[in-house]
Order: C-alpha cells, then sequence, then structure tokens
C-alpha cells in the first residue's frame, strides 16, 4: 500500500507508522488524514500484524490541524462553522474511530511538540512515551475559540480527572513530558535519545506477547464502564473464559509450571 504523508513498514508481526510531513511539524492535512485512517484499516485487516508504533518525522511529533492548507479553506454555501463540523464529521472522526477500534497495541513515541489535534492523536496509544523535550498543548480555546477535538475531550478527564483537563484546555499552557507523565497523562518520559529504541522494546514485547490477551484488555478499557462491580466482574469473566481457551494461556500455563519464559503465538 502507497502512501504520500506517512511512512508504513511492517517488519515481522509489527507495524511501523510515521507521520511524514516533517517540513509542517507534521500537521494534519486531509491526504495525512485520509492516510492515518487507510493505514488503521491496513492494520486491522492483517492477521499477522500483533502491535503498532506511532511517530513523527522530525522535530515535533505532530502540531495539530494544518490550518494554512487549502484543505481548511471554506467553499460552497456552508458557514464557517458548518464547514469545521463537515471536515470533522467526514475525516478526522473516522480516522480516529479507525484508530481507536484497533484490537492491537498501539505504541505511540511523542518526538518535539504533540499539539491540538495532534495531542489528541497521541492519546490514541495504548503505550505513549515522550521525549523529555516533548511538550503537550491543548490550544483550541485560548488561541481559535474552539474546544479540543479528535477525542480529548473523552480522554482526557478520564486519565487526568475534571480539575486537570479543564486547566489544560482553558488555559493552554505548554504541559512538558516530565509533568505529563507525572500526572499520569503518558506512561513515561525518556531521553530524547532513548526515545525510539524505548518504543521499539515495548512495541516487540507486544509483538510477541500474548495478542488474544491484549485485545480483550484494551476491549475492557475501551469500553464504557460498567455501572457495577458485579457488571465488571461479569465481563472479565466472559474475557477469560474465552482466554482460557487459547493456545497462548496453554503455552502460559505450561511455561509457569515449568519455570520458563513463554513463548506466545498470539492465538
Amino acid at each position: 500500500m502507497q502512501f504520500t504523508t506517512l511512512q508504513f513498514e511492517r517488519r515481522e508481526n509489527l507495524a511501523y507508522v510515521t507521520l511524514d510531513r516533517p517540513d509542517r511539524l507534521n500537521a494534519l492535512n486531509l491526504p495525512l488524514i485520509e492516510d492515518l485512517r487507510a493505514a488503521a484499516v491496513a492494520i486491522e485487516g492483517d492477521a499477522d500484524i500483533r502491535a503498532v508504533l506511532l511517530t513523527g518525522a522530525g522535530r515535533a511529533f505532530c502540531s495539530g490541524a494544518d490550518l494554512m492548507s487549502d484543505d481548511f479553506t471554506q467553499g460552497g454555501r456552508l458557514t464557517p462553522g458548518q464547514f469545521v463540523g463537515a471536515r470533522l464529521r467526514d475525516h478526522f472522526n473516522p480516522m480516529v474511530e479507525a484508530w481507536f477500534r484497533l484490537r492491537v497495541p498501539v505504541v505511540v513515541a511523542v518526538n518535539g511538540v504533540a499539539a491540538g489535534a495532534g495531542m489528541s492523536l497521541a492519546l490514541i496509544g495504548d503505550i505513549v512515551l515522550a521525549a523529555r523535550s516533548a511538550t503537550f498543548l491543548q490550544l483550541f480555546a485560548p488561541k481559535l475559540g474552539l474546544i479540543p477535538d479528535l477525542g480529548s475531550t473523552f480522554y482526557l478527564p478520564r486519565i487526568l480527572g475534571t480539575a486537570r483537563a479543564k486547566g489544560l484546555t482553558l488555559l493552554g499552557e505548554a504541559l512538558s513530558a516530565a509533568d505529563a507523565a507525572s500526572w499520569g497523562l503518558i506512561w513515561a518520559c525518556v531521553e530524547d535519545a532513548a526515545l525510539l529504541q524505548e518504543a521499539q522494546s515495548i512495541a516487540h514485547r507486544f509483538a510477541s506477547g500474548p495478542t488474544q490477551a491484549f485485545r480483550r484488555i484494551k476491549a475492557i478499557f475501551n469500553a464504557e464502564p460498567a455501572r457495577t462491580l458485579a457488571e465488571q466482574l461479569a465481563l472479565e469473566t466472559t474475557a477469560q473464559t474465552e482466554l482460557g481457551d487459547t493456545q497462548d494461556f496453554a503455552e502460559g500455563l505450561l511455561a509457569f509450571r515449568g519455570k520458563r519464559a513463554p513463548k506466545f503465538a498470539g492465538k
């Protein structure tokens, strides 16, 4: 599959996706949005892919929507608001949903700034690592008079709580990678030179791990929270019943009893 705005490479069971508009700090124009959506579809349709690593080329992860692009020059009879809404409904939101629905673990390596929609894109990851020099920004309200989109209003209060989510989005102040890690927004802040190595190490662990268990963990955590403990226990029981019949569980049990490392096949 050919892409014009990102690099897509599959190495054994691991897919590497790299945003590739470094001259625009990997800002999201429509071709990049559609390439990201197509990449998610390709990943979901390839049963041999067991993990994904998403990062950005150059000195930024993603600076947000490319508002300087002709893609955001309205035409026709739509009002500016109608135009923005149509862009979200027809292009941005389907891409976000395609990545959110991926059954395999997604590791995101944030190099440099992740601003606005770029921050939302970073939070799609199941494991998010950031270089120490990276920053996270929500500039929708302070700079544009808009609210955060691409899922930030979904992720931020769930991850950080309402107080910090409101502070980030109302004030638009930069959040350092170190603070993002200490707040629990991301998994870890690592030294710049070690970012890709650390991200690859985690992605390889996922690609060689119990894929079926990872899929069900994602499904349970991504679902609407259960209203009661009994409902959550029922979800766990259903998942464990299915996983108990997998080859990976049989291998894990044998390895545990044999006091050796398991060799998961992802089945």
